[in-house]
């Protein structure tokens, strides 16, 4: 009398196994290529915008979102929650009159970016650029940044709800790998995205809402 096999045979659970490593293995790989694209997407969204920023001041000597002669320069400013469409002209890109967000304005109007944006008192994505996660980026003149005795700059936000992963990724690839020294910093608080005494960012258990600095 035979008796009848109601398990799995050693050469089934082999391949069974098997089949998981590999779909696990891909989950691994589109994760891994997930992360790579959106950090070249931010570093390159970083890179066009300081480009703008800088291509302005060659052109017109003055910083977009502070420029006060920028009526009648570049044309179809409508921007009547902004300060009618200038700065003050100090050389700064302050809060105050919505220079930080009149910035883009200008820059677009410019010609030096393809989207355009119109400067208002609520920031949306019709007012300014966002990064992948939906988040407004800023060009500020302030010490909002990660360092030691910091002192008021010029600097780029990544915008915020970014892995810390991400930017420790981005700082590495552009700048120094330490959050609070270089041209690419953390920007405080989020005591799970950096360590400010080790200078290092949090990537192994990264925190999800993080933001960074590009100072000029």
């Amino acid at each position: 009398m035979r008796i009848r096999q109601t398990g799995f045979s050693l050469i089934e659970i082999a391949v069974v196994l098997v089949i998981l490593g590999l779909l696990i293995g891909s989950v691994l790989k589109g994760q891994e290529l997930m992360t790579g694209a959106r950090v070249r997407y931010l570093i390159r969204q970083q890179d066009d915008l300081k480009i703008a920023y800088f291509a302005f001041f060659d052109r017109y000597r003055a910083l977009p979102g502070d420029y006060a002669g920028a009526v009648g320069v570049i044309p179809d400013l409508s921007t009547a929650a902004c300060n009618g469409g200038v700065g003050n002209g100090n050389g700064r890109i302050e809060t105050a009159g919505n220079e930080n967000t009149l910035v883009w304005e200008h820059l677009s109007k410019a010609g030096f970016l393809n989207t355009k944006y119109t400067c208002a008192a609520t920031i949306s994505p019709s007012t300014t650029p966002i990064n992948p996660y939906g988040e407004a980026l800023e060009i500020v003149f302030d010490a909002n940044y990660a360092g030691a005795a910091v002192s008021p700059r010029h600097n780029l936000k990544t915008g915020a709800m970014i892995p810390s992963n991400l930017l420790y990724e981005i700082d590495w690839k552009t700048d120094d790998g330490n959050p609070v020294n270089g041209s690419f910093r953390a920007v405080p608080p989020a005591a799970d995205c950096y360590d400010a005494t080790a200078g290092a960012w949090l990537f192994k258990t990264p925190g999800s809402n993080c933001t960074a600095a590009s100072v000029f």
